[in-house]
């Protein structure tokens, strides 16, 4: 099955996955956010399908803005719901996979840090978790 999204379910699905790296970036106390973020953008770009085009294409269109961690969830969480629901509608599949693609990212983030995971990146990741599994 064949998807066809418009430039905003476009914006959405990017806002979503690099804002959920982002959000692990934020919430990461180690003092190596760049090198989180980093680890997880890769695995973003390194996605297949229709997902992976769109996650690999150079867009300015994401604007993830926040003066905290929860303003920016505020932002990224709504869009990891409505990106799954999206991609549901037209092919479940599809949204399988950017659910995954999401979750290996978030892993390759967390492992980029020194030392063991905390409660805190534990917590965000539940809360990115519990956003992409929201979608009916």
């Amino acid at each position: 099955m064949s998807i066809t999204l418009t430039d905003q379910d476009k914006t959405t699905l990017r806002t979503a996955a690099y804002g959920a790296v982002s959000l692990i970036a934020s919430a990461d106390a180690t003092g190596e956010p760049g090198k989180v973020a980093t680890n997880g953008s890769i695995a973003l770009s390194s996605a297949t399908g229709p997902i992976g085009h769109v996650l690999a294409a150079k867009s300015k269109d994401i604007k993830l803005e926040g003066k905290s961690v929860a303003e920016l969830a505020d932002q990224v969480l709504p869009a990891l719901t409505a990106a799954i629901g999206l991609l549901k509608k037209q092919d479940p599949a599809e949204a399988d996979n950017f659910r995954g693609t999401v979750l290996v990212a978030i892993e390759a983030a967390t492992q980029a840090r020194k030392g063991e995971s905390t409660p805190t990146l534990a917590e965000m990741t539940r809360k990115i978790t519990a956003a992409l599994d929201a979608a009916v």
